[in-house]
């Protein structure tokens, strides 16, 4: 029973266990866990392929790699401060929806490389961090040029033959037709390669158009 709860106030005693995080281990973990952050701030920057690139986002993802390592390695000192930090965190909530799916990953991506700082696996986070950085720019390059526009055409009666033809010489997916008195609304999703827009310069030429829209579309976003 001595032995336990010597060992119980041993683990409560902070001073000595807090000790071992000397000043170069905290600048050392802190740098390393920085450098990652900074990489993972250039790929999000340069390859970012999502819908709307936010550069306040990015700036948080290295502040996130920074804080989380120094999370983990004040944890990592101390058994009972651990559990009371993880408490603490648990109330923590975020209200910002995260729109991207892409972000989601670098947000992992981020707080993977902190904690892995934080553990004192410097060599490891970095060279993680690279890899990941090289796979997702091959991935970049590796996509396709198509991307999926949203072509509004508005036009009265009298065009609605000459637009059928048009629509019959291409593909696409119809997304809604609104018909009011004498004119129409028409809105397809079609995929346009290396940003050419002739197709959509054709409906112009039509006599009754009276408007021709692309919209750039993922699915869920327009820009």
């Amino acid at each position: 029973m001595d032995k336990i709860l010597e060992d119980l106030g041993a683990s409560l005693d902070l001073s000595d266990q807090l000790a071992s995080l000397s000043l170069p281990h905290i600048l050392i973990c802190m740098l390393s866990a920085a450098v990652c952050g900074v990489l993972i701030y250039l790929v999000y920057r340069f390859f970012y392929r999502g819908v709307v690139y936010s550069d306040n986002f990015n700036i948080l993802l290295i502040m996130i790699t920074v804080i989380t390592s120094f999370i983990i390695m004040t944890i990592s000192a101390n058994l009972v401060l651990s559990l009371g930090m993880v408490g603490a965190l648990s109330i923590v909530r975020f209200r910002s929806a995260i729109k991207d799916p892409l972000d989601i990953g670098f947000l992992f991506w981020g707080i993977a490389s902190g904690l892995t700082c934080g553990a004192g696996l410097y060599f490891v986070a970095l060279v993680g961090t690279v890899v990941i950085a090289l796979i997702y720019i091959i991935l970049h390059f590796c996509k396709k040029e198509k991307k999926n526009y949203l072509l509004i055409v508005r036009y009265n009666d009298s065009a609605e033959d000459q637009i059928n033809v048009l629509l019959s010489a291409m593909k696409y997916k119809l997304k809604s037709k609104t018909l009011t008195d004498g004119e129409t609304e028409l809105t397809v999703e079609i995929k346009v390669k290396n940003n050419d827009t002739s197709e959509a310069s054709r409906f112009k030429t039509v006599n009754g158009v009276m408007g021709v829209t692309l919209l750039e579309y993922n699915g869920e976003y327009m820009n």
